[in-house]
């Protein structure tokens, strides 16, 4: 049985098969002993997506330490919540820490999208005009996550982005995407997209 530790762009945890391009944490153990998801969803406001593999380590998924996350990618991270790793990703999350409004630490950027991401418990929704939207922003289009990809709209789902829909103009949108991150986006960071965005 797949762990329930697979993020979704809404930032909700579930259970899949395919592991994604990405691993993560919120800070902390999620889990209990019989690896089954608690009641919590994140530990502390430091959440990060990291590399699949950094130095060689090994890790016993869902074991004695933090619970592992898995994204399918970097956008989906993204749109969840996270922000690169400095310490498997460091290139990476200097880039994105110079690009952050203000150029703050790490525990301020943190501290910065938690208040971005939720409310209350549930996810927040930004709305925005779409034409002013960057490339690597998801939005909410019928209840379901769509990714911002030049003129088209992508589909997300656990195993790859699955059919297009034309970019619309002139509508304002619900967006997953936290404000700060669609900052980042606009002055210029690139995510990295899954195969299937292509």
């Amino acid at each position: 049985m797949p762990l329930q530790n697979r993020v979704d762009p809404f930032g909700d945890l579930f259970a899949d098969a395919v592991r994604g391009l990405l691993m993560g944490n919120r800070g902390g153990r999620l889990h209990d002993c019989q690896h089954k998801l608690g009641a919590r969803r994140w530990t502390s406001k430091q959440w990060i997506c990291c590399r699949l593999d950094f130095n060689d380590r090994h890790r016993k998924v869902w074991g004695d330490s933090y619970s592992e996350l898995f994204f399918l990618d970097e956008v989906a991270a993204l749109a969840a919540g996270h922000r690169p790793c400095f310490e498997c990703r460091r290139k990476v999350a200097q880039v994105f820490a110079a690009l952050f409004p203000g150029g703050p630490r790490a525990a301020d950027m943190d501290r910065i999208l938690h208040g971005e991401r939720l409310d209350g418990k549930f996810k927040r929704l930004h709305w925005r005009k779409i034409e002013g939207l960057p490339d690597g922003t998801t939005i909410v289009v019928d209840g379901s996550p769509v990714a911002l990809c030049g003129k088209r709209l992508l589909r997300w789902t656990p195993r790859g982005y699955n059919g297009t829909i034309r970019r619309p103009r002139g509508v304002d949108v619900a967006v997953l995407t936290p404000p700060s991150i669609i900052a980042v986006l606009k002055r210029g960071y690139r995510p990295f997209w899954h195969p299937s965005a292509d």
